[in-house]
């Protein structure tokens, strides 16, 4: 019985031609990266690939590593085995990584949105023997509005709050989904002031060479003043801080797939909340791996349970495999209690 192109182990995914992992959770020697955020490109590896514009973003979260990038779509070989790196559309420099060897090929799609939100990429259908999915949103309550719907109730709120001399507060994670917050409330010309971490991303996103509207870092030195009526990007953290004070009178507003499902607002004292993800939904998790036309599928972190039942009865094999992913909350927002999800 031959060895499948990638095993499940429990430093993540391996490939033992290739002789390196795909985003392990814990250090190895060899690393290949689909995107920037924690769960998936951990500190401790000794050597790291991923797309080329992932990497600024990468030596922005992770320090001074020892990383190799490659174009998209451009094919290298490990070991024999032949590696390229597909758009995922998830964040800036997020990616599939497809493998092969032997007359096989597999794709491990790591996250991806199938929405081109013009910041991070368009994702990029690639046929496949075995496509390894995630499930964030696998549930077919989940249905994006398109986005620039989405975009324009952003700027509506945030243009009434302004109106009354009021800060427009948007909690969002500090890769991917601040860039979409900054880019739908940009063209309301209202200043936009931005948190740290925040800014240290916007930084990284440059460097990839992504053009970003133009932003404020907030100091200890900006007034309050200055921030009267104006918009906050910040992370979730921030949250019933000492540091919101700071731009009061204002209010709160959670970006996140999660604020589909009625009571999430309510639950976490957000003034409002926006459906925007940067996950595929449900409509799009589908079409993404029919596109591959894969005759296997392995469906990772979210409901996992549900979406591979719904595929094999579709007629395309599918299993479940339990990672490490999904610890890292990029969306914001706790997801709503059920026994089918798995992280």
């Amino acid at each position: 019985m031959s060895i499948p192109l990638i095993q499940f182990t429990e430093k993540g995914l391996y490939c033992a031609q290739g002789n390196f992992y795909l985003d392990p959770w814990y250090a190895v020697d060899n690393a290949l990266i689909t995107h920037a955020h924690s769960d998936h490109a951990r500190w401790g590896n000794k050597n790291y690939l991923c797309a080329t514009p992932s990497a600024p973003l990468l030596k922005a979260r992770l320090g001074n590593i020892s990383l190799q990038s490659v174009d998209y779509n451009q094919t290298i070989v490990i070991n024999g085995v032949e590696v390229s790196f597909f758009p995922a559309g998830h964040v800036v420099g997020s990616s599939q990584i497809r493998l092969q060897f032997g007359g096989e090929t597999w794709v491990f799609s790591g996250d991806y949105k199938t929405e081109n939100d013009g910041i991070s990429g368009a994702f990029e259908p690639v046929p496949c023997n075995v496509f390894i999915t995630e499930s964030t949103f696998g549930l077919p309550i989940y249905k994006w509005q398109p986005q620039n719907l989405v975009y324009s109730t952003m700027q509506r709120w945030a243009q009434a709050n302004h109106a009354q001399g009021i800060t427009s507060v948007f909690f969002a994670y500090s890769l991917g989904k601040a860039q979409r917050v900054i880019d739908a409330v940009a063209p309301t010309g209202i200043p936009i002031y931005v948190h740290g971490s925040v800014w240290q991303m916007q930084e990284a996103v440059a460097l990839a060479g992504i053009p970003q509207p133009t932003v404020h870092k907030w100091t200890a030195d900006t007034s309050k003043h200055q921030t009267k009526g104006c918009i906050v990007v910040a992370p979730a953290s921030t949250d019933n801080s000492t540091w919101l004070n700071k731009f009061s009178p204002y209010v709160t507003a959670a970006c996140s797939g999660w604020m589909q499902v009625r009571g999430n607002k309510r639950r976490n004292n957000f003034d409002t909340g926006f459906v925007l993800s940067d996950h595929a939904d449900w409509d799009g998790l589908l079409t993404a791996i029919k596109a591959t036309n894969a005759e296997k599928v392995f469906v990772t972190h979210g409901f996992q349970k549900v979406l591979s039942r719904y595929l094999n009865e579709m007629g395309i094999e599918a299993a479940e495999v339990k990672t490490n992913y999904g610890s890292e909350n990029e969306e914001t927002e706790t997801e709503p209690a059920t026994t089918d999800t798995v992280l």
